[in-house]
């Protein structure tokens, strides 16, 4: 959720009871090295396994929250198999009419969520070193969009690319743009969350 650029991206997994692969952990905690290797372990010992994603255009149309709810919805509708209920890291996804759990710090506290997490953050990084070649000196391979010290100097120098989220502060600032979208964030979720009233910063 909180890059400045590139997609967000969500994954959903179907587990077989006795997997309890070594080292599963919520993404962020885990080195790269570490998630590829598990990666690769879970999708294999999965009983199914999918991403989805939505891209920037979306996330700029219908604003961060929505669009990440949007990528987790699509996930659970690749499934192979539909799930008898649904594991999700503290929230609802609408549209959805399968049972939902929402667990608070999900990632850390379910070993199907975290499986799932490092499928997503791994598809996720690959795919911005695959844009890091289109929109070369941004630096995407290295820091996946992140709002880092090295991506804001690149701001300041090259403006912002096709794939920076332009409905985010710092982007629009980089644009010239009123930091605020008003417009953006009319309306409450499906799932009746509260929600920001102003555009991320960071």
């Amino acid at each position: 959720m909180a890059p400045l650029a590139g997609p967000v991206v969500a994954a959903a997994v179907i587990l077989p009871r006795d997997f309890r692969p070594r080292g599963i952990d919520d993404s962020k905690q885990i080195d790269a090295a570490e998630r590829a290797r598990l990666c690769v372990e879970i999708k294999a010992q999965a009983i199914c396994w999918s991403v989805g994603v939505a891209e920037v255009e979306e996330i700029d149309t219908i604003n961060i929250y929505r669009a990440g709810l949007l990528a987790m919805r699509r996930a659970v509708e690749g499934l192979g198999t539909r799930p008898d209920q649904l594991l999700v890291d503290a929230r609802r996804i609408p549209e959805c009419d399968i049972p939902q759990r929402g667990i608070v710090h999900g990632d850390a506290l379910s070993l199907t969520i975290a499986a799932a997490s490092i499928v997503a953050k791994t598809t996720r990084d690959a795919r911005m070193e695959e844009l890091d070649a289109l929109h070369p000196g941004y630096g995407f391979a290295r820091h996946k969009g992140y709002p880092t010290a090295e991506h804001f100097a690149a701001l300041r120098a090259l403006g912002a690319c096709a794939i920076h989220r332009r409905s985010f502060a710092p982007i629009r600032e980089a644009l010239g743009l009123d930091p605020v979208q008003q417009d953006l964030f009319g309306g409450a979720p499906d799932d009746a969350s509260p929600r920001p009233r102003r555009v991320p910063r960071v």
